[in-house]
């Protein structure tokens, strides 16, 4: 028999057939007896049908097909990003609590729009930045709580990979492509978590590639209220690297695959000081799973209650940093890219 003291399932659809959500978040979600994959939907029959047969749900032909669906409570997005402002909003509007990709939304006024809607409705409303999740950025932050770096005072983040195949979606500028919105969020996001929100755009270079409009690379200059410094890089014509150095007064703190660590890997912090150099090992994690976990607990306390608590200071995140991507995007210097290989 079941045990009536444990929560019931969160019930979720999937809208899009990604490459994302077959890798990382739904594997995830199939694992976790906080959700229960119900139905996942593609404009492809054929994806829908492969997707649900490795995840034991039911295949749904088409995006509109889903809305119509009364056994969802939740809905995980993961469309094109172009795609996102659209169908979070219409199952938003049918009273569904959301989960979507990176980015929310391509422009910080739709994000704005989405964040009111969910707390108009009593909804959960959140962003699959995953990494936030990880504990190695809690330990972190709890090392330069404690002054082990001394005052921070700069911080330099990355996050670069290989071009992708021609076909891929993120070539796309109709859909939201370019390496910003895929890869620069991440050190933007990083910048938040250790600095807080209050952030300007002191500089930025994008770089874009001739043959598809969209920017491959960039890189920003921020800068914080007390004055400490950001340098972002980030993407898609480099050799892999996800990584970040926090500069302190009395040291550095330097940690390695940053924002997709793989759920076996034991992250590694390095902390430098002048005479001394120190390697911290810390626990594997899955950063999806525990992404997934906290949204599906997020959903029951709003089924409670009629309200998710925890909105007022995600969406003021979330939506600090769709205008740091706006104002990248707006300011940026525009130089051109070599041709793709």
């Amino acid at each position: 028999m079941d045990n009536p003291s444990e929560p019931t399932p969160v019930r979720v659809g999937v809208l899009g057939a990604s490459s994302i959500a077959r890798r990382r978040t739904l594997p995830a979600m199939r694992d976790l007896p906080e959700v229960t994959i119900v139905a996942i939907a593609s404009r492809d029959p054929q994806k829908a049908e492969q997707f649900a047969d490795d995840f034991d749900c039911a295949p749904v032909h088409g995006y509109e097909r889903l809305l119509d669906r009364d056994d969802i409570d939740a809905v995980y997005v993961s469309v094109p990003n172009a795609l996102h402002h659209l169908w979070a909003r219409r199952f938003l509007e049918c009273g569904t609590h959301v989960l979507a990709e990176k980015p929310l939304t391509t422009r910080a006024a739709d994000t704005a729009e989405l964040a009111r809607l969910a707390a108009e409705r009593g909804l959960v409303l959140r962003e699959n930045i995953t990494f936030v999740h990880h504990g190695m950025h809690r330990r972190v932050a709890e090392l330069l709580a404690a002054g082990r770096i001394g005052r921070l005072r700069h911080i330099d983040a990355s996050f670069c990979f290989p071009p992708l195949p021609a076909s891929d979606v993120r070539y796309r500028p109709e859909l939201g492509g370019g390496a910003l919105l895929d890869a620069g969020i991440y050190p933007v996001r990083l910048a938040q978590h250790f600095l807080g929100d209050d952030l300007s755009v002191a500089g930025a270079v994008l770089r874009d590639d001739p043959e598809t409009g969209v920017d491959v690379a960039g890189s920003a200059l921020l800068v914080a209220a007390a004055g400490e410094t950001v340098t972002l890089t980030f993407g898609f014509e480099h050799g892999y690297g996800a990584r970040y150095t926090l500069w302190g007064s009395t040291g550095r703190l330097a940690v390695d695959r940053a924002f997709t660590p793989p759920a076996t890997l034991s992250p590694l912090l390095r902390i430098d000081e002048q005479d001394h150099a120190e390697e911290i090992v810390l626990p594997a994690e899955h950063q999806f799973a525990s992404s997934v976990a906290s949204f599906a607990e997020a959903v029951r306390r709003a089924q409670d209650t009629g309200a998710d608590p925890g909105h007022a200071a995600w969406a003021a995140t979330t939506l600090r940093t769709a205008e740091l991507l706006d104002r990248i995007a707006g300011s940026a210097t525009r130089v051109t890219s070599g041709k793709r290989p």
